[in-house]
């Protein structure tokens, strides 16, 4: 019993590597979407699992159809059209809100490697498959904190502002102005506004090393006719 299992090949089709194949690809699709998911992203848990399981049975068939129907089939055809697949899914997870925010960009991301992941296994590329699965949750659960630091260190800004008129539109573009603090770019805006009678203001500034951000937020947010100085991301 144990030379049969001993003989077994895991890079061929059978039984075995079928199934170690999918399991894996259930343990790994899971670990880059618990991140996700705990913290309620749109694709979690279920999803990073499902595309996963899916790719690796892409990849699986394709093998299958080489080694055991014709050798003269292209052995990474299905491969591509999954990835082109995913890029379809992703894209309806990508969404720009009112304020100019772009969220899902890295939960599709994932999706991607997910099943990217699972194309690896299911060619039989262990080595790659488990090194990018742990890579990959990595960088969704351990770098975000990184970033955090070095962009709240960032001298560059993105702002959001909401005020009540043009009078205090002007009156907070020349505070920034007068303050250390250097105007980048602005784009104004009437139809985003929550007052009917007011303005919306997206505003790029470089501050000085000595500010933080939070200091220029709640200095600019003390301004007459100041409704809303929000950081965007």
């Amino acid at each position: 019993m144990l030379d049969s299992i001993n003989n077994i090949d895991l890079y061929e089709i059978n039984m075995l590597s079928v199934f170690l194949r999918l399991i894996l690809a259930v343990i790994l699709g899971g670990i880059i979407g618990l991140e996700r998911g705990a913290n309620k992203h749109q694709a979690g848990l279920r999803t990073h699992i499902l595309v996963c399981v899916g790719a690796t049975l892409a990849m699986l068939t394709n093998q299958y159809i080489y080694e055991t129907i014709t050798i003269s089939a292209d052995p990474g055809r299905l491969g591509a059209q999954v990835i082109s697949g995913i890029g379809f899914l992703g894209a309806g997870l990508i969404l720009v809100t009112s304020r100019n925010k772009v969220k899902g960009l890295t939960t599709a991301a994932g999706l991607w490697a997910s099943a990217c992941t699972g194309l690896a296994l299911g060619i039989g590329f262990y080595s790659g498959a488990i090194a990018a699965g742990i890579l990959v949750f990595i960088v969704l659960a351990i770098l975000p904190k990184l970033e955090v630091y070095f962009y709240n260190r960032s001298r560059v800004m993105n702002l959001y502002v909401e005020l009540d008129s043009m009078n205090s539109l002007k009156e907070f573009l020349n505070t920034v102005r007068n303050t250390s603090c250097r105007i980048l770019e602005t784009n104004i805006s009437k139809s985003d506004s929550v007052d009917k009678g007011g303005y919306s203001l997206y505003l790029s500034i470089r501050i000085s090393k000595k500010t933080t951000h939070d200091e220029a937020i709640q200095y600019l947010s003390a301004g007459k006719g100041v409704y809303l100085v929000e950081e965007l991301e």
